[in-house]
């Protein structure tokens, strides 16, 4: 559990982190209400089109969309412990979702298929939540997430750039169906490319220039009149068709036991993306604005928003980072906002779906070919190959991944290469020599460090016969090998040879059985040599650790030390 953050005393501004359930709804002013009001109508502007297009991207009828989104919004908006994030569904969430339900069931199933998924990834995330498992985020290496969206911005762009074009660009991976759309030039729709261009240029023009109107909404009014006044349809322009109202009422999945199996692995991949893309976007608000976003709760509130959705047909949702800040820009400042759009939605659902049947599929595909731009992230590639070139290899490796193996392997591939990352990290540990710092004596060993890397202070001076050595980074059975072979080469390298090693434990809280037998292997070693070892620093904990194990006999009480002074002197016999 973080640490409880320092509170504004206005609760129309921020949500005490540690409050009960709901409990900034007790606390709401009126005063905020108008902030809040303008903020739920740009989401609401936003949520619309993107509700229509998302769902088509998932796999879904659109009224699926409408189902899901009002309740998200209500759940997350009473159990949620960001002021700012707006949950609906999102580009990587709804191809994930299309991706998990790929070859289970039929095409027929896909609304209880899709629901599922979100019902299995938000009891994931929930009971995760529970058991305080929200740290476990910081293990998706940026680098990897940074080119699996990459990747999958890519699928989804050639996806609906057939769609923009009218023709077919087949089944496979990125790369095939790229192909495909080449190799079917000749069947593109002129009224049909045209289209879509002007959508997409009407969109980033709108983005450009008018930055605060809600351009989505815009180009997806004026391409329902073009399209009912023109009559695009008899043109060869598909479009969506009549989407029946859509009110959510609760509804179990109704799928077979045996596609609840065959989705859970897949649900497991839409889970760890829907929290990394809503924690980081609420991290992002909350830092901001002073506060903080507890990813425990964080992980319950959406986890449940996903449920919820599940349990009416909808599917998975996450945090929107463009709604969250487009409400936030118009004045949205509590989970009010989430509220009132979730009204907004529902009457929309309810008696505004008919006026989307003449919506062009080309008017879609442009809108969601411009919300995904932005994880095209090449300047955080240029930068990662000016900074840190194995962080650009790890990016496009995933996004190549993404590319080649399609979505859900490609999460595999990134979230793999993140566990390689932590593990080759936290497995080199450096081993410093350490050498007396001038000018100190023992009066100063409360105030001042005794002893210093003799790579980082050079005037620091070797204890002649005594070899000081400090693994920089704490213990581990992935490290212990390297930091035993590191100081039995810094033993042999030494000159004059020493009698007695000081491993300085400084930076080790836990000692567990493998390091302890690593450590009585370099003892045993060591004293085969005449050489002598002696331990300084060791943690509470970790003396409670050796207490347990045979090495703290072996070693006598005559070698264990507060401080690496006391180590020194007792291995030079000084008083």
């Amino acid at each position: 559990m973080s640490r409880p953050e320092r509170e504004h005393t206005d609760t129309s501004d921020t949500v005490i982190k540690g409050q009960p359930l709901m409990g900034w709804l007790h606390h709401y002013r009126r005063s905020g209400l108008r902030g809040d009001g303008l903020g739920a109508l740009t989401a609401w502007a936003l949520i619309v089109p993107e509700c229509v297009a998302y769902a088509q991207i998932a796999g879904v009828p659109p009224q699926n969309a409408f189902y899901a989104a009002p309740v998200a919004l209500l759940v997350y908006g009473l159990l949620g412990r960001s002021n700012f994030l707006v949950v609906g569904a999102t580009s990587a969430t709804s191809v994930l979702s299309g991706s998990a339900i790929a070859g289970v069931g039929s095409p027929e199933d896909a609304a209880g298929l899709s629901a599922a998924v979100a019902v299995v990834s938000g009891a994931v995330l929930v009971a995760a939540g529970l058991a305080r498992l929200g740290f476990l985020t910081n293990f998706l290496a940026e680098p990897a997430l940074v080119g699996f969206l990459f990747g999958m911005a890519l699928t989804i762009i050639v996806r609906q750039l057939s769609k923009i074009t009218g023709a077919e660009s087949g089944d496979g991976d990125f790369f095939e169906r790229l192909w495909g759309l080449v190799r079917h030039v000749p069947d593109w729709s002129l009224t049909t490319l045209t289209v879509g261009l002007a959508a997409l240029a009407a969109l980033l023009a709108l983005e450009r220039f008018l930055p605060r109107l809600p351009a989505a909404l815009l180009v997806l009014v004026v391409g329902l009149a073009v399209s009912a006044g023109a009559g695009l349809e008899k043109h060869g322009v598909e479009v969506v068709g009549a989407i029946p109202s859509a009110v959510p009422v609760p509804r179990l999945p109704g799928i077979p036991a045996a596609d609840w199996l065959a989705l859970v692995g897949g649900a497991l991949g839409v889970a760890l993306v829907v929290f990394a893309e809503a924690y980081s976007i609420a991290g992002l608000f909350a830092r901001e604005h002073g506060q903080e976003v507890d990813a425990d709760r964080e992980m319950i509130a959406v986890g449940a928003a996903n449920i919820a959705a599940g349990l009416v047909r909808g599917f998975a949702v996450s945090g929107s980072a463009s709604r969250s800040a487009a409400a936030a820009g118009a004045g949205g400042r509590t989970p009010m906002v989430s509220l009132i759009a979730a009204v907004l939605i529902l009457l929309t659902g309810a008696f505004l779906t008919p006026l989307f049947t003449d919506l062009p599929e080309a008017v879609l595909g442009a809108i969601v070919i411009v919300a995904v731009r932005g994880f095209l992230r090449v300047g955080e590639l240029r930068r990662y190959a000016r900074l840190d070139r194995n962080s650009l290899w790890v990016a496009l490796t995933a996004l190549l991944g993404v590319l080649l193996f399609d979505l859900l392997p490609g999460l595999l591939l990134a979230v793999a290469l993140s566990l390689v990352l932590f593990i080759g990290a936290a497995s080199r540990r450096h081993v410093a020599v350490l050498g007396r710092l001038p000018g100190r004596d023992r009066s100063d060993a409360r105030r001042a460090t005794l002893y210093g890397d003799t790579t980082m202070h050079p005037d620091a001076k070797p204890v002649p016969g005594v070899l000081v050595v400090r693994p920089d980074g704490s213990l581990f059975f992935g490290n212990i090998s390297r930091v035993r072979l590191a100081v039995r080469d810094q033993v042999r390298a030494a000159d004059p040879p020493p009698h007695a090693v000081v491993l300085d434990l400084a930076d080790s809280y836990h000692l567990g059985a493998p390091v302890l037998d690593t450590l009585d292997e370099l003892r045993d070693e060591l004293h085969r040599h005449g050489i002598a070892l002696h331990l300084a620093h060791v943690r509470a904990r970790a003396a409670t650790d050796l207490d347990r194990h045979p090495l703290t006999i072996r070693l006598g009480p005559h070698a264990l030390h507060p401080t690496v002074d006391d180590a020194v002197r007792a291995a030079t016999h000084l008083p």
